[in-house]
């Protein structure tokens, strides 16, 4: 026999056999669940909807960090990428020498860069383990991939130290200004320099949201606490990066005509700093791809 009823949602027309009275169903329109009655043309009961559950972070992010990124320098896919990195390494530190000209090829080189950097933060937020293609465009779009991601790097850089810019103006008539607040002591000296250490604390949380939500707007405290809260250690994993590749780049000399063995260790250290740099954008990428829960964009 058979039982005829309607949906309890939609209404549509529902017909089951009378063995199955009783017995959990959904409705094929609609997706609700109900009970099948035991009569025809009788109301079912609903089923609520099971709560769903909330999603969780994704293990293995250190393994990722620290093993997975090192195949990448060994991946023949990445070959062409890792050759030409090291090739715009190798043109800028030669460079340094010619006037006027390394002005120039540290602009073009470091925008460059600073778009790659991108690109890999982006690529592994959204599951791709291998470096991004190398891309130069025409003149003028080349010329707009270099002075983009400059402009993205300061805009979102600016933004996290926006507190400090405020406070240092507050304090100018104090004779603080931009080259001396790190070199006092003192309660408006502290303060300062708390709030330029916490913009760069942000930093990475920053521009992890500019490379992989695409909008400066995201640019919201919350948007950038809650993630940073949830999974502090990995965060800090990432700043640590981050801040190793500063440091190093700050300590890697250029050419300077000297001995073939103080020229090949100062290469190796600029070189070096690539390496570091591509180990931090990953971690920001990978701190999304593992942590996505946390963020609300």
């Amino acid at each position: 026999m058979t039982i005829e009823f309607n949906c309890p949602k939609c209404g549509a027309l529902i017909a089951f056999d009378s063995k199955h009275a009783g017995r959990r169903a959904r409705c094929l329109t609609c997706g609700q669940k109900f009970l099948i009655p035991a009569e025809s043309f009788k109301k079912p009961e609903k089923i609520a909807p099971e709560p769903e559950q909330p999603p969780e972070p994704v293990p293995g992010f250190y393994r990722a960090v620290f093993v997975s990124n090192v195949k990448l320098f060994v991946d023949p896919r990445n070959a062409t990428t890792l050759v030409f990195i090291a090739a715009v390494v190798c043109f800028r530190f030669f460079l340094a020498q010619a006037c006027c000209l390394n002005y120039v090829a540290d602009f073009l080189i470091w925008g460059w860069l600073f778009g790659f950097y991108l690109n890999v933060i982006y690529q592994t937020a959204f599951d791709e383990d291998t470096l991004p293609e190398i891309y130069l465009g025409t003149s003028v779009t080349f010329l707009w991939c270099v002075i983009a991601p400059l402009l993205t790097f300061g805009l979102t850089l600016a933004f996290v130290e926006l507190p400090f810019f405020i406070a240092l103006w507050l304090f100018q008539d104090s004779g603080i200004t931009l080259t001396n607040f790190g070199s006092s002591v003192g309660p408006a000296y502290l303060l300062l320099q708390f709030f330029f250490v916490l913009g760069l604390f942000a930093f990475p949380a920053a521009i992890l949201t500019t490379a992989v939500g695409k909008d400066i707007a995201l640019l919201r405290p919350d948007y950038l606490l809650i993630p940073v809260a949830h999974a502090f250690a990995p965060y800090v994993t990432c700043v640590v990066l981050l801040a190793a590749a500063c440091f190093l780049q700050t300590q890697a000399a250029q050419y300077t005509g000297a001995g073939p063995i103080t020229t090949t260790l100062h290469l190796a250290l600029n070189l070096l700093v690539q390496v570091v740099a591509i180990f931090a954008m990953r971690a920001i990428g990978l701190l999304y791809r593992h942590y996505a829960c946390y963020f609300k964009w």
